[in-house]
């Protein structure tokens, strides 16, 4: 059952809405000012939180300005509740980066439509970047436990790459797959003038090179390191008798394929229709979903210009001048090369 976190100062608003959302199959705590709102959430996360503006000891803007800062709270829904229906109110909550602002009076149904719509975004967001049964490595796995699969990855040669070495090129007739034991790579395609697209952000765990092996074709991409890293081979033929032998693992391969390309078609549409300040912010949180440490708030890494350029899908100088943009508003922080995500829910929640 999710957990929603209601912050209310009026009491009989507070109990008809507790009452509400418990009907609606939640389960909810209440509290009648922002900081017991905050030691609330604190003591025990919820899911979703939903925020009154106007309260005594500390407002909503307070509320949420500690959420957005709080390293394992910084990522829950946040759902504002005003009687005020000004604009400059609205778009002041949406630029502080909430999810949702509702106006009072609101209707039962409204309220839950937004919860919900909230908590289905959250769980979509997780299964897309999430490392269950999607990755290679869980799939292999299933062949035998993972102490199992260690023993069997560790009997396969390491290949040690540097810092922006090729491991595979556009053409080039596969006959292994890889494995990432430790580092970063990029998969990205080139156009005839040569302009780079980066279609792909792997990391330690990650396996690739893994269509052409079952189309029988030539690779259509490049990969690429982007730090020193050490990654594993594992043969053509040892490949091709695991899905050839196991019906289950080969149904898997197939819902891992289906999610790639569904991944590939929304990258497509954001570079059709997105804004190149939407881009520059979805590039930035790619970054941060693929490769941000458990626990590390704020996230920060070292990218070269053009390679984040080449994510967003716009030149390197359009970039540069987004990002100076970005580094004004205070969203994020440029110090020795390395940018650090400031204020991830406003960069989320950008308008296109």
């Amino acid at each position: 059952m999710e957990k929603i976190l209601l912050i209310e100062d009026n009491d009989a608003l507070r109990d008809n809405t507790a009452e509400i959302l418990s009907l609606a199959n939640y389960e909810i705590t209440t509290a009648e000012n922002g900081k017991i709102g905050v030691e609330k959430a604190i003591a025990n996360p919820p899911d979703l939180i939903v925020c009154d503006i106007m309260m005594p000891v500390l407002d909503g803007y307070g509320v949420y300005q500690i959420i957005s800062k709080h390293p394992h709270l910084q990522h829950i829904p946040f759902i504002f509740l005003s009687a005020k229906s000004e604009r400059t109110d609205l778009r002041k909550g949406m630029e502080m980066g909430a999810d949702d602002y509702i106006t009072k009076p609101f209707s039962d149904s409204e309220l839950i439509n937004a919860i919900r719509a909230r908590l289905e975004k959250v769980k979509i967001h997780q299964n897309q970047g999430g490392k269950a049964i999607e990755t290679w490595y869980q799939i292999i796995s299933d062949l035998g436990n993972k102490d199992e699969m260690h023993t069997a990855l560790e009997n396969h040669d390491v290949i040690e790459y540097k810092k922006k070495q090729t491991i595979y090129s556009e053409g080039q007739h596969p006959n292994k797959l890889y494995y990432i034991q430790a580092g970063k790579v990029k998969i990205f395609k080139t156009s005839e003038s040569g302009k780079e697209l980066i279609t792909g952000l792997l990391s330690a765990g990650d396996f690739f090179g893994h269509i052409p092996l079952i189309e029988n074709a030539v690779y259509e991409e490049f990969a690429e390191t982007l730090e020193e890293s050490s990654i594993r081979v594992i043969p053509r033929k040892e490949f091709e008798q695991l899905i050839t032998t196991n019906q289950e693992i080969a149904l898997k391969v197939i819902k891992l394929l289906a999610n790639n390309i569904s991944e590939k078609e929304q990258q497509l549409v954001a570079l059709a229709y997105h804004s190149l300040r939407k881009r520059v912010a979805d590039a930035l949180l790619t970054l941060k979903k693929k490769y941000a440490k458990e626990g590390e708030a704020p996230f920060s890494m070292s990218i070269s210009r053009e390679d984040l350029a080449n994510i967003a899908g716009t030149a390197t100088e359009s970039l540069i001048r987004t990002l100076s943009d970005f580094k004004n508003e205070k969203l994020i922080e440029i110090k020795d090369g390395k940018i650090t995500l400031l204020e991830e829910r406003k960069l989320l929640n950008l308008f296109n």
